[in-house]
């Protein structure tokens, strides 16, 4: 309002002034000089009317930030109000917890309630039953081809808390009876029947009939985890499984998944095939502690020791290496003049979710009183890989998976045999697979022949 004011007045004095000239001054400004006055004043004005546009809202907005920073000075003293509140009643709430704890402590410790037996439902949570079934067609070259109850393995799971686990599996089928015999002889077979105690996060104590790791078969590929129906030729050279105890675990390497996985073990280890522990026919898997004539007792003076120490280096997600070496050696026969043993070097690829190759190296060595130090060895290496990797819209080609494996073994005598499998697997789901293969056999041996065999196998 005063700028207004003072434009104003200084218009009507430059008029006055005009006015007040001389006649010969007013004579010498002629109309155009009159009318570029007249427009400059009208400018001054409409910028004066703005300037006071701006001042007015200036002051609007300084009434208005005083009127918030008021409301926030109101809040702020609302919040400290609040605050001061909640801190005597956390004053008064730890005052109280201190008086009952005196309390407490004057009346005296409370007596642990009995403890009650477990409830069914957490006895039956704690129990599971896994294991896989086959049911086979084979056709050996030059014999009759036949349908044949392969195997029904199942698995018995007990975890007795936190430590305490409890497996053990069997193995059931069906054969023929003896020449002249009528009907048919069911097999039941104990597989393994262990005890783990887990002492940390890096050791786990186990005894019993466990599988022994001498490479990574017997543990993870065996039975429907193998993908192509009938085990390796050399894996014939080692024991599956040993009565005894053993100490296992992993220590990581890294944050990156680097891991060493290790076993160490003892156990009764082989023996004689006629249970008297003569040093007569090895027999792998006959040494449980009980001799032929019931005694109980080692069919040798001195167990087996072996061990195993595997290195595994995942890359990224499916893709990753594990390399192994593995070993167990002692003595077979009742005099101990005979020692059995056997290394393992076994190796196991993924690359992707959809190829993957493993494979071993074994070697064993025992001596007998009919043929002196014998050396069988052997090999085997598998692939397959999942046509779903082609990313064709396929269904019945996204459902299987090729397979491929050579084996060779040679007994340490005279008998030199290799094999080549070729197979395929469809997946009806992820635990039922259809399986099929052709075996191509060249042997020293005559009586080994070529075989097809298809195969329905159901993991659960």
């Amino acid at each position: 309002m005063k700028t207004r004011s003072f434009a104003l007045g200084c218009a009507a004095l430059c008029c006055a002034l005009a006015v007040a000239r001389p006649v010969r001054t007013a004579a010498a400004i002629d109309g155009e000089q009159f009318n570029e006055l007249k427009d400059l004043v009208t400018k001054l004005g409409q910028k004066v009317e703005k300037q006071d546009q701006r001042i007015e809202q200036l002051e609007k907005t300084h009434a208005q930030d005083a009127q918030v920073h008021t409301q926030d000075q109101k809040t702020h003293e609302q919040d400290q109000q609040k605050i001061q509140e909640l801190e005597q009643k956390l004053g008064d709430t730890q005052r109280t917890v201190s008086e009952v704890q005196q309390h407490a402590a004057m009346v005296g410790p409370v007596e642990p309630l009995p403890r009650m037996p477990l409830e069914e439902a957490t006895v039956n949570h704690n129990f599971s039953i896994l294991g896989d079934a086959e049911v086979q067609y084979a056709r050996n070259s030059g014999q009759h081809g036949t349908f044949l109850f392969a195997d029904f393995a199942p698995i018995f799971l007990y975890r007795g808390g936190e430590r305490v686990l409890f497996e053990a599996g069997f193995d059931f089928g069906l054969q023929n009876n003896a020449t002249n015999s009528p009907g048919a002889a069911t097999t039941i077979n104990l597989s393994f029947a262990q005890l783990d105690y887990v002492v940390n996060d890096y050791l786990t104590l186990v005894a019993g009939d466990m599988l022994l790791p001498l490479g990574t078969y017997s543990e993870r590929t065996a039975g429907w985890l193998n993908k192509i129906p009938g085990d390796p030729l050399p894996r014939s050279l080692l024991p599956g499984a040993g009565v005894g105890a053993q100490l296992r675990g992993a220590v990581p390497l890294a944050q990156n998944g680097k891991l060493v996985n290790y076993s160490v073990w003892g156990v009764n280890g082989p023996g004689s095939a006629d249970g008297s522990g003569k040093a007569t026919s090895l027999d792998l898997g006959g040494n449980v502690g009980l001799r032929s004539d019931n005694a109980v007792a080692n069919l040798h003076g001195h167990p087996s020791g072996g061990a195993r120490v595997g290195l595994f280096m995942p890359f990224k997600p499916h893709y990753d290496l594990e390399l192994g070496l593995s070993g167990q050696s002692g003595e077979w026969d009742d005099a101990g003049r005979h020692n059995w043993s056997a290394v393992v070097a076994d190796a196991s690829l993924h690359l992707g979710a959809n190829f993957d190759v493993k494979g071993e190296y074994i070697r064993s060595s025992y001596g007998s009183d009919d043929h002196g130090n014998v050396h069988p060895e052997g090999w085997w290496l598998q692939a397959g890989y999942k046509l779903v990797g082609l990313n064709l819209d396929w269904p019945v080609i996204n459902n299987l998976e090729l397979m491929n494996r050579y084996d060779t073994i040679h007994d340490g005598l005279r008998t030199r045999t290799r094999r080549y499998t070729l197979g395929y697997i469809y997946y009806f789901s992820n635990t039922l697979l259809f399986e099929g293969d052709y075996e191509f056999l060249h042997s020293t041996d005559p009586t080994v022949k070529d075989q097809f065999v298809l195969q329905l196998s159901y993991g659960f």
